[in-house]
């Protein structure tokens, strides 16, 4: 992410401090799922965490009738609920909600859809917590800008047992998605998702030119929704995995794995993170 040092992801927690707080044009990201035995779950906004402090913007899903309240604690009450008809959010599934801080309001959408917007009732720079309760989170993380395309170095090259790591959303309209493994003469793995043919190829560039391409039907991804891609390399192949399923493997037609320096991601997404892990 060209702007890296505005990216922030956290191990998820309970309770998370924002880094700097929150300000305006940053947009909080959480992603998870509703616990099966929780009658309501919350995410708020908060200036602290002690018992009276208090809080923005809380996002409580009320699970027994299925909506979605939002509303402010403030002078040690609640302010009045503002609901929605219906909550888009279903106990055991995966969600993910963002929260755009604007100056006016919170512009609140969960799983690319709008929900939300929610003026300003307490001035969001005095807000420095998330707090998350009924939920099974997966994902917690905070950006200044939305990043559709990133190049990430990789030292000593996808060496076995290294693990790539991608989080994003793929944008609602996404028509072409691609990774690539670059090296200084080629792309050693190149892997495309063409969402109007619902395929996924797998190629290498070398020589000036394509190989034959590897395709399949049954992109493993949704329009709209959170993915996780983790990329695996061991001597014969690259394994890919999709939100903890393996989907595609791809045998090496580039074998100096050493001399692969570059991941590179871009298409019709958001990019929240991209990592390689040493094993």
């Amino acid at each position: 992410m060209a702007n890296s040092q505005q990216q922030t992801f956290y191990k998820p927690s309970a309770i998370t401090q924002i880094t700097g707080g929150l300000k305006e044009g940053k947009t909080v990201i959480i992603i998870g799922r509703i616990s099966s035995n929780a009658n309501t779950s919350n995410i708020s906004l908060k200036d602290g965490t002690h018992p009276a402090a208090s809080t923005a913007l809380c996002i409580s899903c009320e699970n027994d009738q299925q909506r979605i309240v939002y509303k402010t604690f403030r002078n040690d009450s609640w302010d009045s609920d503002q609901p929605t008809s219906e909550s888009p959010l279903l106990q055991d599934q995966l969600f993910t909600i963002k929260i755009l801080v604007t100056t006016q309001a919170y512009k609140i959408s969960a799983n690319g859809k709008d929900l939300m917007v929610y003026d300003h009732r307490i001035p969001f720079t005095q807000m420095n917590t998330i707090s998350v309760e009924g939920m099974e989170l997966d994902f917690i993380g905070h950006l200044n800008l939305v990043v559709t395309s990133y190049k990430k170095e990789l030292m000593d090259g996808p060496k076995h047992g290294k693990v790539i790591v991608i989080y994003g959303i793929v944008n609602s309209d996404c028509k072409r998605m691609e990774i690539n493994l670059r090296h200084r003469y080629g792309i050693a793995f190149h892997y495309l998702c063409r969402f109007e043919e619902d395929a996924v190829v797998r190629n290498t560039w070398r020589d000036g030119a394509w190989g034959v391409e590897e395709k399949s039907q049954d992109i493993p991804f949704k329009n709209g929704e959170f993915f996780e891609i983790k990329i695996t390399c061991n001597v014969e192949q690259y394994g890919v995995s999709v939100n903890g399923q393996q989907v595609h493997t791809y045998k090496h037609r580039f074998t100096n794995l050493d001399d692969i320096d570059v991941v590179e991601v871009c298409g019709g997404l958001e990019l929240f993170s991209l990592e390689a892990k040493d094993p």
